[in-house]
């Protein structure tokens, strides 16, 4: 069944979409902590934003950009934005979510098919239903704040 497991290169790619919205609008890096499997029935994962691409394809599961309220305020003033409301925050966590849908699509090629960006709430979970891989968790720091990628992918058949 290794065929059936993501690479490391395969997870990286929505950390580096991540770090890579941070340097273009903010000119300063975020930093990668150690990712970690969440073994567990449900994420705890959780910030006050996320944003969450689904899967389907080659690989199925889902990709979840977590991110607590101050994060995402403080990104918004760097930004020169002026309202810091709900749906400005909802608008950050979409863009960082889109970027990565569009790293993902580069690397995984046309092959995968990406829903739309959306903005989940935290009774919907981070993953679509029936799908039971178990997340890997990459915190990422940025400034003082620690925001929360979870990848929950595996090839198509291999539940």
């Amino acid at each position: 069944m290794t065929t059936n497991r993501l690479k490391v290169e395969d997870i990286k790619i929505f950390s580096d979409a991540a770090m890579a919205f941070f340097s273009q609008t903010t000119g300063h890096r975020a930093a990668v902590r150690t990712a970690y499997l969440l073994e567990g029935s449900e994420t705890v994962v959780w910030n006050d934003f996320q944003g969450r691409i689904d899967l389907s394809g080659k690989y199925r599961g889902s990709v979840t950009f977590s991110a607590p309220r101050g994060l995402l305020t403080h990104l918004l003033l760097t930004m020169g934005e002026s309202s810091y409301t709900d749906a400005s925050h909802r608008d950050i966590v979409g863009e960082i979510t889109n970027q990565m849908s569009g790293y993902a699509r580069r690397h995984f090629g046309e092959a995968m098919d990406i829903s739309p960006p959306r903005v989940i709430t935290q009774g919907e979970g981070m993953a679509p239903p029936g799908f039971e891989a178990a997340p890997f968790v990459i915190p990422m720091l940025w400034d003082r704040y620690e925001a929360h990628l979870v990848v929950r992918m595996g090839r198509a058949g291999s539940a």
